[in-house]
């Protein structure tokens, strides 16, 4: 990630935490020339993503505290493995250390849920990817967590990827003419998928020039069919009910992609805390 990506989120979120008064806790408890050193360490086990943005918090907050990872993201650590240590004055550790575990804790859930259904789909040749189902105004660390955690990137939002829902389809009266239109007017430049439901709806894509199709909710005998029908001919992508025990059997059918909007809507907070040396 670039700086520009998190750095206003680390703003509003200390912005939330710190008020008007600032850590009175901190401020009325500890000497201000009192130094201290800390670990974080993972309670569980996981896998790592978000150091850069809990160094960048502890950076906000007082530029003379020292933040040096020992893990990397991406990295499987176990419980009580060490993930960073920081030094310098005890009352700015303490002012940073809630925000920064925060988001460090819900980027390594995302990339640890997403390392989970990467390990069920191996050797399948299948890809596990995000939608846009992320926390809002955090989606550029959910969708790091998930690379990190061996994912692939859907589209980041609105502006970057067509994709043809129902929604569209019923409001644009025609499918392919939907694909038609939207492949004209934005060029070859722009990816365009299209989500369906049925075998006709499948075939009537096919006649059209997408990149890729959505097969959502299709029971795996039907996906197998669909990913026949498509014959490599453009991407397949399979969504809808995707759990850690569906996954493989929905992989083992040939689509190119599964889709899983859990990974960042509901993925549970790792657990991770700082401890003082």
């Amino acid at each position: 990630m670039n700086e520009a990506d998190y750095a206003e989120i680390v703003e509003r979120a200390l912005a939330e935490d710190l008020g008007d008064r600032g850590d009175i806790t901190s401020m009325s408890v500890i000497p201000e020339d009192a130094v201290s050193s800390a670990k974080i360490v993972s309670r569980v086990a996981g896998v790592t993503a978000g150091l850069e943005v809990a160094a960048h918090v502890f950076r906000v907050v007082d530029p003379t505290v020292v933040f040096t990872s020992v893990a990397v993201d991406g990295e499987a650590v176990g419980p009580g493995s060490v993930l960073a240590t920081v030094s310098g004055p005890s009352r700015s550790i303490l002012t940073a250390e809630r925000t920064a575990l925060n988001l460090l804790g819900r980027m390594c859930g995302v990339a640890t849920a997403t390392a989970a259904l990467v390990a069920e789909v191996a050797g399948t040749g299948c890809r596990i990817t995000d939608t846009r189902k992320t926390m809002p105004g955090l989606r550029a660390l959910d969708k790091h967590a998930v690379v990190a955690g061996g994912g692939v990137n859907h589209r980041m939002g609105l502006y970057d990827q067509v994709m043809i829902k129902d929604n569209h389809i019923a409001a644009a009266g025609d499918l392919a003419g939907a694909v038609v239109r939207a492949r004209s007017e934005l060029g070859e430049g722009t990816k365009v998928v299209v989500e369906v439901e049925s075998f006709d709806q499948l075939e009537e894509v096919l006649a059209t020039d997408p990149d890729r199709v959505l097969l959502d909710n299709m029971a795996p005998d039907q996906l197998r069919e669909a990913v026949r029908r498509v014959d490599g001919a453009i991407e397949t992508e399979a969504s809808g009910g995707v759990t850690l025990e569906t996954a493989r059997v929905i992989a083992e059918t040939g689509v190119d992609f599964i889709s899983v909007g859990w990974i960042t809507h509901s993925a549970p907070q790792l657990d991770i805390a700082l401890d003082f040396v």
